[in-house]
């Protein structure tokens, strides 16, 4: 599951992953992303990893925004990805995330074809197809 947030002003918010982190540690990732636990559905979980990563407390479960398949991409993976329209400010949890931050979406889809190492290869496949959506 992987939550894109956009703001007011058609940036979108970018977690840079904790070097403590098992997968992709240091590099730049989805708002926020995490697993369906075992039982759980998707929408309770994408509540729930916003509670725990950007300390987001919802009603409701962000709108879901596209399905993608299971692959190499997405380390095999089914993922759900949610569209959510926030201003923040988050309250970024250290455990998970080193760094956060507004990036400017034409900046961004520039940066990660210079630079796609910055990126986590999950994200860099999503972003792909959310951009195409935007």
């Amino acid at each position: 599951m992987h939550v894109l947030i956009f703001n007011g002003a058609a940036q979108v918010f970018l977690q840079k992953r904790s070097l403590q982190k098992d997968v992709a540690p240091g590099l730049w990732d989805s708002s926020c992303s995490g697993h369906v636990d075992a039982g759980e559905d998707y929408d309770p979980a994408a509540r729930r990893e916003l509670a725990e990563e950007l300390g987001l407390e919802l009603a409701a479960s962000p709108p879901r925004w596209f399905r993608v398949a299971a692959g190499p991409e997405t380390g095999q993976e089914f993922v759900w990805v949610y569209r959510l329209e926030h201003e923040g400010p988050f309250m970024l949890s250290p455990a998970e995330i080193d760094d956060g931050q507004w990036f400017e979406m034409a900046d961004l889809a520039q940066d990660i074809a210079a630079l796609p190492g910055k990126y986590s290869t999950a994200f860099r496949y999503i972003w792909g197809l959310a951009s195409a959506r935007i």
